[in-house]
């Protein structure tokens, strides 16, 4: 499973619902729909936003009032398929440029996380990695010794799964007492630790899997375990 055009537009963004207004955006009881024609009127666009700011699309054929298929589907650049494609793509790009703010994690919860370690610890992310795969990793780290007690990362499901998934999902490291690691790996969202020792560390799903107290809990813990001694 491949990320979607919409989940590749609006990663790192957050809605914000008066701008959202201002943008000709519809409130809903399922959260916000936006409608615009496309192409000379030849397509029309509806995008949904949910009350959780997922994003959905449908482009209409006008010719036939269907769903356009070939939206979703790979083409060779320069075909009829390929422009109705870049079109979308440019209504989705303006809507996130006038609608949202950036934020430094693709997740809510990562956001929320983020700001409940600045709070609790005065402590922001940086990031130190150069190679674009791993550009967006943020390290938390102790003042005094420069060490990270969490590392916040956006991950193929595969890597935790192996089970072929492509779509992203944000998790954070945190070391753990091993003699814990056992029963945390039991509970769901908690996974071995990504690139780590398997037995000091784990891989927490930033999801809402977790609610952000517990996971805050196994943030002190990681806190205190790489404390300078």
């Amino acid at each position: 499973m491949s990320s979607t055009i919409e989940q590749q537009v609006f990663k790192k963004r957050r809605f914000v619902p008066a701008r959202m207004i201002a943008y000709g955006f519809t409130k809903t009881g399922s959260g916000y729909t936006y409608a615009k024609d496309l192409m000379d009127g030849d397509f029309h666009a509806v995008v949904t936003v949910s009350p959780k700011g997922e994003v959905s699309g449908t482009v209409i054929d006008r010719m036939n009032e269907e769903a356009y298929a070939p939206l979703r589907q790979q083409v060779r650049e320069g075909a009829y398929a390929h422009k109705v494609q870049c079109a979308y793509r440019a209504l989705l790009e303006d809507i996130a440029d006038a609608c949202c703010e950036r934020v430094l994690f693709s997740s809510d919860q990562a956001n929320r996380i983020t700001d409940r370690i600045l709070m609790t610890y005065d402590v922001r992310p940086d990031f130190p990695w150069s190679q674009k795969r791993y550009q967006a990793n943020g390290a938390f780290r102790h003042a005094d010794s420069g060490k990270w007690f969490a590392l916040l990362m956006n991950v193929k499901w595969d890597v935790l799964l192996k089970n072929g998934d492509q779509t992203t999902v944000d998790v954070v490291n945190l070391k753990i007492n091993p003699a814990r690691g056992a029963a945390l790996r039991a509970q769901p969202g908690i996974y071995p630790g990504y690139h780590m020792n398997h037995k000091n560390w784990i891989s927490v799903v930033l999801d809402g899997t977790l609610a952000d107290e517990a996971v805050m809990g196994l943030v002190a813990d990681s806190y205190r375990l790489t404390k300078k001694k």
